[in-house]
């Protein structure tokens, strides 16, 4: 304050003008750059720290990214565990289901008089109105007998619990806990989440391209919400519907036809032997009606009551077989099983990482869920079909 008071100082004279100190004109100037200096010091306290060059990210050794591709791959063995014991408590139910069905409705129905007598009539018309051989009416013998049990038993089994439903779910959980193992990998690590995305952006979980869009990395999967709403999923499940042969009604008809080709030759050579195809035929050639006198009708009764029991006991054992190979398909195999969305998935990401040591993850059971059904509509299923297609 002393400097600032000599720099300013007044005369004054005997009229009372003021008179400018010899020394004023320089001091005024020495104040004017003291004031400045002091406002730029204040600006500068009032600015925050800005660094010249950004902070550059964290270097990661090649050991801890080595041990977050081993903890990836750890996280998709432990999420199949759940996603299996979901699909096979699923597809168990379906087997007593099926099962049920065989003894309820395709076995009476198979086995009853009028419907071999219907049998009769239709292999008399193969073999006479179309010149024939025996193996081609076997054939559509078969072909018939797969329509109906697919119509009788895998329909209306399918309306409850539909095996591609099971399949969807299974991949859902799957990635559900997958994406719920990825979150905690970073923190273990001391990994910046940035940089941890970068990395599952590279591993690839669907390759289904061209068109791009039906490829996804491990990231698009995991944040998908839903994840029914990538069209790389969408492309996945499509893909399998179709190389089961199925279409989002269950499984394929052709997965009876060894025990349908077994049950019409049996037909065929039973019928032969109790000469009801020749009746049959005479009925075919004789009147465009279906005319069995009540006396031949009298006597087949009896002659199929007593041979009923063994007729249902070999049939019963046929489709026990089938449903047995049926469901190990759905169960075990990875390129068209409840399994292959789930399979197919694990096998993009675990492919692509280094070849390291994983042990599985032992997974509770989870508990039965209720029955499942396809929420799609049939043609929404055969809609997605399509524009995968084109």
């Amino acid at each position: 304050m002393t400097s600032l008071k000599h720099a300013a100082q007044r005369l004054e004279n005997p009229g009372g003008r003021l008179l400018a100190n010899p020394f004023c004109g320089s001091s005024l100037c020495d104040l004017r750059c003291l004031i400045v200096a002091l406002m730029v010091v204040l600006a500068g306290c009032a600015t925050p720290d800005r660094s010249p060059h950004p902070t550059a990210s964290a270097a990661i050794s090649k050991s801890t990214w080595e041990q977050i591709d081993r903890d990836i791959g750890n996280a998709s063995l432990a999420a199949k565990g759940p996603a299996e014991n979901l699909a096979r408590g699923f597809m168990e139910r379906w087997r007593d289901l099926v099962a049920e069905r065989n003894e309820a409705d395709f076995i009476p129905w198979f086995t009853g008089y009028w419907t071999q007598q219907w049998l009769s009539i239709k292999v008399a018309w193969y073999k006479l109105g179309s010149g024939e051989e025996r193996d081609q009416a076997a054939n559509r013998l078969a072909a018939y007998l797969q329509e109906q049990y697919h119509e009788r038993v895998l329909q209306p089994v399918t309306r409850e619990i539909d095996p591609d439903a099971v399949r969807a779910q299974a991949t859902k959980l799957y990635v559900q806990l997958l994406g719920e193992q990825l979150r905690g990998i970073p923190r273990r690590h001391g990994v910046p989440p940035d940089q941890f995305a970068q990395r599952i952006r590279k591993i690839p979980a669907i390759e289904l391209a061209p068109p791009p869009a039906h490829d996804a990395s491990l990231y698009q999967i995991v944040r998908a919400d839903p994840l029914a709403s990538l069209p790389a999923y969408k492309a996945l499940m499509a893909q399998i519907r179709k190389d089961a042969g199925g279409t989002g009604d269950g499984p394929s008809t052709a997965t009876i036809s060894p025990v349908a080709r077994q049950v019409s030759e049996k037909l065929l050579s039973r019928l032969a032997i109790s000469g009801g195809a020749s009746a049959a035929s005479a009925a075919v050639g004789g009147v465009a009606g279906l005319v069995i006198t009540l006396g031949a009708a009298g006597f087949g009764v009896i002659a199929h009551e007593s041979e009923q029991p063994e007729m249902e006991a070999q049939l019963r054992d046929s489709l026990s077989t089938a449903l047995d190979d049926m469901w190990r398909n759905l169960m075990e195999d990875p390129a068209t099983g409840v399994m292959a969305g789930v399979y197919y998935i694990a096998g993009q990401i675990e492919g692509s990482l280094p070849q390291t040591t994983t042990q599985p993850v032992e997974s509770e059971p989870l508990p039965q869920e209720a029955p499942l059904h396809d929420e799609r509509s049939d043609d929404e299923a055969i809609a997605d079909d399509e524009k995968v297609d084109e």
